[in-house]
């Protein structure tokens, strides 16, 4: 059984997909996905938001905190007639419709398995073929170049163009980041 923010996924009240109900996705304002979720408890609006554990070390202690997995995002699974209430919150800028409900679905339930393993979870940066890095550290840091491919998750094939010419070296995606 699933979890999240105290709720189980497998409930039907959750993750169930009734079939007169669709799913959407709630743009969120900045940093008000734990304000939409409260106002989405109070109005019985089916809703996932999928949280991570970040601990933070300060002088003297220790903070754990759930933090959304998807900054900006909630995920709701309710009556497209509904969609004005949810608006009324003030917390959401768009509502998102979702083009195919069963694979939106399937890849929310996959994710909400991932966060229940107890593997620790990450957003992964959009570092993929065509997007323009920069390098944050080691010998070449501060150069800028084109993603020419991937290999697997950590390895890039970066493109670096000179003087009209290219040079591409591998290195690893975790030292890049989206320019």
């Amino acid at each position: 059984m699933r979890t999240i923010q105290g709720r189980n996924t497998k409930d039907p009240e959750i993750m169930h997909a009734d079939t007169d109900t669709l799913w959407f996705v709630a743009h969120t304002r900045p940093r008000c996905e734990k304000k939409l979720q409260h106002y989405l408890d109070r109005e019985a609006l089916r809703h996932v938001l999928p949280t991570i554990k970040k601990v933070h070390k300060y002088k003297g202690k220790t903070v754990s905190f759930q933090k959304p997995l998807f900054p900006g995002y909630i995920f709701l699974n309710i009556h497209p007639l509904k969609r004005q209430t949810v608006y009324q919150s003030d917390y959401v800028a768009n509502l998102l419709d979702v083009p195919d409900q069963e694979e939106f679905y399937q890849q929310l339930g996959d994710i909400l398995e991932a966060v229940d393993s107890g593997y620790e979870i990450q957003l992964a940066p959009e570092i993929g073929v065509g997007k323009r890095v920069m390098i944050r550290s080691g010998p070449m840091r501060g150069i800028e170049g084109w993603v020419e491919n991937r290999y697997g998750v950590s390895t890039v094939l970066l493109r670096l163009d000179f003087i009209g010419q290219a040079a591409a070296m591998k290195m690893d995606a975790d030292i890049l980041e989206l320019v």
